[in-house]
């Protein structure tokens, strides 16, 4: 199957989109991926107030998780563990970006979130990064442009290698 249209990656680009209709400047986001199918069985009525269809054994329906508090997002995600019953997940989170000249200016000691934040040149960059058990990932980044219409979008499986191996640890049994 290609990676690029695998159920993984259709609902990385579902999540990014329900997250952009919001806009920027929004909190680290996590969803909990399961087997849509699944789903309807244990909760039927579903079907209708969301929307949902089985039939596909494959699709996957994402459900948004309490909000992630004030703890560092590694330190969060380093003490999360979903059950089986979870397949996969998915998380939103904005980061600023400079081009690799600034980063290589950077002092060993440099605040670089503070420094980031005033660089002239910062991109920002929100990355929805999708894992399922078994090790498959998928990525959207959407990169700020001067209004919405002029953001770009960016997919790919190993577009943020660090955070998909961070989140597939959250899955180990």
């Amino acid at each position: 199957m290609d990676p690029l249209t695998s159920p993984l990656q259709a609902v990385v680009g579902e999540v990014e989109g329900h997250v952009a209709e919001v806009g920027w400047d929004q909190p680290p986001q996590l969803f909990a991926l399961v087997q849509t199918e699944q789903l309807l069985k244990a909760e039927p009525q579903l079907a209708q107030t969301m929307g949902l269809v089985a039939g596909d054994p494959s699709s996957l329906t994402p459900i948004a998780q309490e909000p992630l508090g004030d703890v560092p997002l590694d330190q969060q995600l380093a003490s999360m563990m979903f059950s089986e019953e979870v397949l996969g997940v998915v998380l939103a989170h904005e980061v600023l970006v400079l081009p690799p000249a600034a980063e290589a200016a950077l002092s060993e000691d440099a605040d670089v979130a503070a420094v980031a934040a005033e660089h002239p040149e910062r991109r920002d960059v929100r990355m929805v990064v999708g894992v399922v058990r078994g090790g498959q990932s998928a990525c959207v980044l959407r990169l700020r442009g001067q209004t919405p219409e002029h953001d770009d979008l960016v997919t790919g499986k190993d577009l943020a290698p660090a955070l998909a191996a961070a989140l597939l640890a959250t899955l180990e049994d």
